[in-house]
C-alpha cells in the first residue's frame, strides 16, 4: 500500500518505551533516579580528576572527556523521554528531532573514539612502559581528543545534512524514545540509498575500525601479560586495564547486539530495550566501574572527603 507523502512535516511522535500507561509513574521515577545518578557520578569523576594532582595523567585525561561525553550523551535523550512520560505528550518538533539526532550521533561517535584512545594508552603503558612518558605526551593526548571531537562532529553533520534532504510520509510516528536515524529513514518517502551508504561507511569507520583497534590493543596487552613471570605483575597489569575493558565490553556488546543483527517488527521492543542499555545504563555504570575497580579513583575520593572534613571543622 502506497504511503501518503508529506514533505513539510512539522513534528514527529515518539512512541516511547513499550510499557503500560499505569506503569508510567514507576518508570518515570526509575529513569529520573538513573539520570541524576549518571550526571552526579560522572561530574564527580570530572571533579576528582580536576582537583587531584595524582590523576593528572593521560589515562585520566581521556577519562575526564569520557565522563563529560557520558553526561552529554544521557542528556540528549533521557530528559526528553522523562518530559514525554510526565506530560503524556509524545510530540517533538521537526527541528528538535533533527537536533537530537545530531547530538546523539555526535556523542556516540565521540564515545567510540575516546574508548579507542584509552585502549591505545593502555597498550603503550603495558607493552612499552619505558617509552610511555615519551609517547603519551601532552601533545599526542590533545591531538587524539581533538581529532575525536572533529571526526565525531563531521560524521554527525554529514548524516544530519543528508536527512534534511528527505521528504517524509504522513505517518510520522517514531517507534522509539528518541529520534533514531534508522527509524527516521524508514519514515521517509524519498530515495534513501545515499543515506544508507553513508550509514554503512560510517559504521565501518566509527564502529568497526575503532573496535578492531581496541581488540588489537588488548590482544597485544594479553600477549605481554602472559610473558610476565610473576603473578603480582599479572594482577597489576589486569588491574590497570580492567576498568576500561569492562566499559568497552558493556558498550560495544549492546551496540553490536542492536545494530549488527537484523530486527523485525516483532523484535521492536527488544531493540528499544537494547537502546536503553547503551544510552541510559552504560553511562550510569561507568562511574561505578571506574570508582570501584580503580584504586587511584578510590584514593582520590578518600583524599577529597578528608579535605572536605578538615575544612568543615
Amino acid at each position: 500500500m502506497k504511503r501518503e507523502k508529506n514533505s513539510s512535516v512539522s513534528e514527529f511522535l515518539l512512541l516511547g518505551l513499550p510499557i503500560w500507561p499505569e506503569q508510567q509513574g514507576m518508570f518515570f521515577a526509575l529513569f529520573l533516579g538513573v539520570y541524576l545518578t549518571t550526571v552526579l557520578g560522572n561530574l564527580l569523576i570530572l571533579l576528582l580528576i580536576r582537583l587531584d594532582p595524582h590523576l593528572h595523567t593521560p589515562m585520566y585525561f581521556f577519562l575526564s572527556h569520557l565522563a563529560l561525553t557520558d553526561v552529554s550523551f544521557s542528556s540528549v535523550t533521557v530528559p526528553k523521554m522523562l518530559i514525554n512520560m510526565h506530560t503524556r505528550n509524545q510530540s517533538i518538533p521537526y527541528a528538535g528531532c533533527v537536533t537530537q539526532m545530531y547530538f546523539f550521533l555526535f556523542f556516540t561517535d565521540l564515545d567510540n573514539f575516546l574508548l579507542t584512545s584509552m585502549a591505545y594508552d593502555q597498550y603503550v603503558a603495558i607493552c612499552h612502559p619505558l617509552h610511555y612518558s615519551t609517547v603519551m605526551g601532552q601533545g599526542l593526548c590533545t591531538l587524539l581528543v581533538t581529532a575525536s571531537w572533529i571526526l565525531s562532529c563531521a560524521n554527525a553533520l554529514c548524516h544530519t545534512l543528508l536527512l534534511t534532504r528527505l521528504s517524509f510520509c504522513a505517518d510520522h510516528s517514531i517507534p522509539h524514545f528518541f529520534c533514531d536515524l534508522d527509524a527516521l529513514m524508514k519514515l521517509s518517502c524519498s530515495d534513501t540509498s545515499l543515506n544508507e551508504l553513508a550509514v554503512f561507511t560510517a559504521g565501518v569507520v566509527v564502529i568497526i575500525l575503532p573496535l578492531i583497534c581496541i581488540l588489537t590493543s588488548y590482544g597485544r596487552i594479553g600477549a605481554t601479560i602472559l610473558k610476565v613471570p610473576s603473578t603480582r605483575g599479572i594482577c597489576k597489569a589486569l588491574s590497570t586495564c580492567g576498568s576500561h575493558l569492562s566499559v568497552v565490553s558493556l558498550y560495544y556488546g549492546t551496540i553490536i547486539g542492536l545494530y549488527f543483527f537484523p530486527s523485525s517488527n516483532t523484535s521492536r521492543d527488544k531493540s528499544t530495550i537494547a537502546s536503553v542499555m547503551y544510552t541510559v545504563v552504560t553511562p550510569l555504570l561507568n562511574p561505578f566501574i571506574y570508582s570501584l575497580r580503580n584504586r587511584d579513583m578510590k584514593g582520590a575520593l578518600e583524599r577529597l572527603l578528608h579535605r572536605v572534613k578538615v575544612l568543615s571543622q
